[in-house]
This record gives C-alpha cells, sequence and structure tokens, in this order.
C-alpha cells in the first residue's frame, strides 16, 4: 500500500494498484492552511479563478464563487474522440490526487479524500481522448473528472448515490484546481512508457533470435565494443541480448577466421551489426522520459500556487505540459527508429538473396505456388511507414487558442496519444517480426539454438503454428500481438 502525501512517489511505485491517502495531522494541517490563507486572501484581493473569470475573462470580478467553480467544470466539457482507457482513467484520478496532496493548491483535505474514495472504489471517469492542447493543462479532459467528483454528470451522480454520498459541493478554486493541471498527459505517457518498455525487451529476444536463424558473426557484442564508447544504454542492452544467445552454436566468433575471398562479406549489415547502438539510444531516451515522468507527477501543475505556509501566492504557468510533449515526440522518434530497423531486418531475413540460406520468403513448402511470408513483409513495411509517418513532433504545432490568451501551448496531451498510436502500431509489427522469426526456426530445425530462442519459440507456436500452404495470417498477428506479454 502506497501512501500518498507530500512526499514523492518514485516512477515504480506508480505502477503499484493500492494507494491510501495520508492520515497525518501534520499532513492535513499542511493541506488546510492552503486552503484557509486562500480564503483569507480572497476577501481582500483578486485571485485568478477564484473571485476572477478564467483565461482571457481573468479581467473580470465574479460574485458568485461556488458557481463559477462548477461552470468551469460544465463549459469545458466539450471532449470529442475515442474514451480514453479506463487504466489511463485510475491513472488520472491518481495523478491529480497525488499533485493536490501537495500542498499548494488551496483545496480542502475533504476533496482529497472524495478522490482517494474514488481511487479505491473504481470510480473512473469516461474521458474522452481529444479537446486539450496541454495548456492550460488538460482542461477539457479533466473536466470530466472535476464533474463526476461534482455528481454534475450522469456517471458521478450514480457512483456517489451508490455508496449513499451526498454528490460533493466544489469550493472556491476547486473546480479550477482539478482541471488546470497535465495528468490526462501524465497518465497516457506513464502507460504508454511502461508498455514500451516491456516491447524493447521483447524487440531485444527477436533481434538475438536473428542473429542465430542468419548465422551472424556475434563480433558486434564483444565487450570492448561497447566499453569504448560507454552510453549505459547501448553497453546494457548488447549484454542483454549476448546472454540470450551465449549458449548458441548457430553465431560466428570472428568471420575472419572463415572468411574467403569473394564470398560472405567479412561484416554483418548494419542492420544487425549496429542493434546495440540503435537500441542503446532508444533506452538511455526512455529513461530520461521516465525520469521526467516521474518528476511532472509528483510536480503542482496547477494555477495559481498557494503557499499557506510563507503566505504567498504565485501565478505562474506549471500547467505547461512541456516536458511531457516533448518526452513523447522524442519517444515517437525512438519507436520510429526501432520501426525502421524492424522492416530492415525483416528485409534481410524473408529475402533470400540475404537470409544465408533460409530460402525465398521463408517457405517450408518450396512448391512455386506458395508465397510464404512475402505479404507480411509488404504489411510491416506499411506498418513502418505509418509509424515514421507519426514521427512528426507534436510539440512544435502549437495552436494560439482561447482569445489569444493561450498563445502558446505544448499539445502535450496530442503527443502522448501519438505515441499510444505508435506504439499499438508496433505491437503489430513486432509480432510479423517474431513469426518470421519462429518460421525460421522451422526452416532451420531446433538444432544448436539457444534455450532462450527455443523457449520464445515454443511460446509463439502455442499461439501459431508454422505456414506451410498458404493461409490467411491476419488472425495469427492478432493473437500474438494480445498474448505479447506472455513472451516476456
Amino acid at each position: 500500500m502506497i501512501e500518498i502525501s507530500d512526499k514523492k512517489i518514485s516512477f515504480d511505485d506508480l505502477k503499484k494498484e493500492s494507494f491510501v491517502l495520508c492520515k497525518e495531522d501534520k499532513f492535513i494541517k499542511r493541506i488546510e492552511s492552503s486552503q484557509k490563507f486562500l480564503y483569507t486572501e480572497m476577501q481582500n484581493r483578486p485571485i485568478y479563478g477564484v473571485n476572477t473569470g478564467f483565461g482571457e475573462s481573468g479581467k473580470n470580478g465574479i460574485q458568485q464563487l461556488e458557481d463559477l467553480q462548477l461552470n468551469i467544470t460544465r463549459f469545458h466539457r466539450v471532449g470529442v474522440g475515442e474514451l480514453l482507457s479506463k487504466e489511463e482513467s485510475r491513472l488520472i484520478v491518481l495523478f491529480r490526487l497525488i499533485s493536490l496532496s501537495k500542498g499548494f493548491s488551496g483545496v480542502s483535505f475533504e476533496l482529497l479524500e472524495r478522490l482517494e474514495f474514488m481511487l479505491q472504489n473504481g470510480g473512473f471517469p469516461k474521458i474522452p481522448s481529444i479537446g486539450s492542447v496541454g495548456a492550460s493543462g488538460d482542461l477539457t479532459p479533466l473536466s470530466y473528472l472535476a464533474s463526476f467528483v461534482a455528481g454534475d454528470s450522469d456517471q458521478g451522480l450514480w457512483f456517489w448515490q451508490k455508496f449513499g454520498l451526498e454528490e460533493y459541493k466544489l469550493k472556491p478554486k476547486e473546480g479550477l484546481a482539478l482541471m488546470n493541471g497535465t495528468s490526462v498527459m501524465s497518465a497516457i505517457a506513464f502507460n504508454s512508457a511502461n508498455k514500451f518498455e516491456e516491447l524493447l525487451n521483447i524487440t531485444e529476444r527477436f533481434i538475438s533470435g536473428l542473429f542465430e536463424v542468419l548465422g551472424a558473426t556475434k563480433e558486434p557484442f564483444a565487450e570492448k565494443v561497447h566499453e569504448v564508447k560507454p552510453f549505459f544504454g547501448q553497453i546494457e542492452s548488447a549484454k542483454r541480448m549476448e546472454s540470450y544467445f551465449s549458449d548458441s552454436e548457430k553465431l560466428e566468433t570472428c568471420r575472419a577466421e572463415s572468411w574467403k575471398d569473394g564470398e560472405k562479406n567479412i561484416q554483418d549489415r548494419y542492420s544487425l551489426r549496429c542493434s546495440p547502438q540503435i537500441l542503446g539510444t532508444v533506452w538511455d531516451t526512455l529513461k530520461m522520459v521516465k525520469n521526467w515522468i516521474e518528476i511532472e507527477v509528483n510536480s503542482v501543475n496547477d494555477n495559481p500556487i498557494i503557499d499557506g505556509e510563507k503566505k504567498e501566492i504565485h501565478s505562474g504557468c506549471n500547467f505547461y505540459g512541456g516536458y511531457i510533449a516533448i518526452g513523447m515526440d522524442n519517444l515517437k522518434i525512438s519507436i520510429a527508429n526501432l520501426a525502421d530497423l524492424i522492416d530492415k531486418e525483416l528485409a534481410v531475413l524473408i529475402d533470400y538473396k540475404f537470409n544465408n540460406g533460409l530460402g525465398e520468403n521463408l517457405k517450408l513448402l518450396k512448391e512455386p505456388h506458395h508465397h510464404g511470408f512475402k505479404a507480411m513483409q509488404i504489411t510491416a513495411s506499411a506498418i513502418s511507414g505509418e509509424i515514421i509517418r507519426n514521427s512528426a513532433p507534436a510539440s512544435t504545432l502549437s495552436r494560439p487558442t482561447e482569445s489569444l490568451n493561450q498563445d502558446k501551448v505544448s499539445m502535450g496531451t496530442t503527443s502522448a496519444m501519438n505515441f499510444k498510436t505508435s506504439l499499438e502500431l508496433y505491437e503489430d509489427l513486432i509480432s510479423i517480426a517474431l513469426l518470421s522469426l519462429a518460421q525460421a526456426v522451422d526452416i532451420r530445425g531446433k538444432s544448436g539454438f539457444s534455450k532462450s530462442l527455443l523457449k520464445l519459440h515454443s511460446k509463439i507456436r502455442e499461439i501459431s503454428k508454422p505456414l506451410f500452404a498458404d493461409r490467411p495470417l491476419d488472425t495469427d498477428i492478432f493473437n500474438l500481438k494480445n498474448r505479447l506479454h506472455l513472451l516476456q
């Protein structure tokens, strides 16, 4: 059980499923001091979003303070597009609770308890995926969370009535505090980063197996190669891949010993030989982005900042999702590089001119009216093209909006959704790659392969049978894609 307080929660602990709100007096007093100071100050001065309008309407003074907080949840409910997943919605509730628990948002402890209750009892609002420009935070998607809390949506009202609780009455600043943050983009980014890490591990399994079925040389994995270019991701990726095929009899140790003039190239192609360097950059980028996500989730990312202890109020821009936007843009570029790599590796594997005797299109039946994995390669190329097309940065597509008040925005949620789309496509691509790898093992015969590859082959064959005569393989791709987690 992870406790939510004003303390930092690590990226790995954010993966846990059980959370409880701190009930210590010191923590409660910290939350209350921010709210009490807000209430004192709003009697004597204008405070943005509390007794003024929102955005460009901040020039207007407001007397109807509670109506104002409910209204912001209503006029922003204009989201469109597919709904976010239930897990993403759960993370949004969790991340909003974590941010507001830092004690700088002027909200009540009662509001935090409501969010905790939702988290522990399945109160996950249905949230459309399109409508945020990433500053001021995720206003439109988070309006569905705020409306749920207030019982101002059918789903929220049903939830509170189910448990015999009155709908929550939003206090000054609480509607704004719930909505004016980066929790939606952070939830999508967090979920996607975890999935990407799993897919990276599977990709390394594929590439190490590819070295075996192609009878490649293992020279690119020599410790000295990576010792003299000591990037952490490169070193660790090379170690893992080398460990997978360490007991294989299929790889050459040093091609110079068997090289003959005019026959096989003394070096393998870049798509094989450079794989630790390519994967290393991806691993290091993911590590950087995971750190950014952790900081973002643990930050105060609404506005204004209410410091009850130092008696200060600051208007700022912590709702700007720039780190998530640029982080997701970097991962979109990273996965595009991976997709390009897999496409080229499949070209080597499937083409008889390059696959070291595996034959034309990985055919087990050699009759010319059968076509093997010919079309699988075409689909893989189409998928990689889609992923590469999707790698264009969203953070540079800032759209001035809301009467030019929001004239520079992060597009963080757009970038996170783009990366999520690329991930789903990459699952299809790596599934095709794994099916191709299993087919190559069947062609070679199982003798001499590493235990790791034989175990991977066995798991794939539990899902998809070898291809002999031509048959549709779309179901095989679908079934493997939905069981990739079993290959870990």
